[in-house]
C-alpha cells in the first residue's frame, strides 16, 4: 500500500497540535502548582486558601456546634435534673465546658421532707462537665413550686 503525503501531513499537523496543547497545559499546571506553594510560603500557612472570607478562628471555635441541646440526668443526691438550650457549643482549648445559649430548665431538691422543684431559665450558660456546675449569665430567672422566686444577672448552681 502506497502512503499518501496529504495523510502524512494531517498527521504531522495533529501531532504538532497535540504537542502544543500538552506544552500549554503543562505550563499552566506548573505555574498554578508554583502560586500555591509561593501563596503558602508567604503567608506562613500550611493551608492556603484564596478565599480570604473564611474566619478560621471562628470555624476552631466552633467545630462542636448544635442547635436544640438538652441534657438530664440525676445530681449527686439521685434527683432529676434537665437543662435545655437553643444552642450548645464546645471549643477545643476547653472541652469539659459546654457555651449554652438561652438556657431553661429544672433542678429537683429535698427541702424539709418536701421536694421542690425549681425552674430556671437564662440569657446564657456555661455547663461545667468536671465541677458538675451550670453558670447562668443574664437575665436569670427562678421560680420554685412551693412560690419563691430570684432574678439575678448571674448564678452558679452545683448539680
Amino acid at each position: 500500500m502506497k502512503k499518501d503525503k496529504r495523510n502524512f501531513i494531517i498527521i504531522n499537523k495533529h501531532r504538532r497540535w497535540q504537542r502544543l496543547w500538552q506544552f500549554f497545559f503543562t505550563g499552566w499546571g506548573l505555574v498554578m502548582v508554583a502560586a500555591l506553594v509561593a501563596g503558602a510560603l508567604f503567608t506562613r500557612q500550611l493551608l492556603w486558601s484564596p478565599i480570604s472570607a473564611i474566619n478560621m478562628t471562628d470555624v476552631i471555635s466552633n467545630q462542636f456546634k448544635m442547635s436544640g441541646a438538652s441534657f438530664q440526668g440525676t445530681d449527686s443526691n439521685g434527683e432529676p435534673f434537665k437543662i435545655t438550650a437553643a444552642t450548645g457549643r464546645q471549643e477545643y482549648d476547653k472541652p469539659d465546658i459546654i457555651f449554652l445559649e438561652r438556657v431553661s430548665g429544672y433542678t429537683t431538691q429535698i427541702q424539709n421532707g418536701k421536694k421542690v422543684v425549681y425552674n430556671f431559665s437564662a440569657n446564657a450558660g456555661e455547663y461545667n462537665r468536671i465541677k458538675k456546675t451550670i453558670k447562668m449569665i443574664g437575665n436569670v430567672r427562678i421560680k420554685s413550686n412551693d412560690g419563691n422566686e430570684l432574678q439575678t444577672k448571674e448564678l452558679v448552681v452545683k448539680i
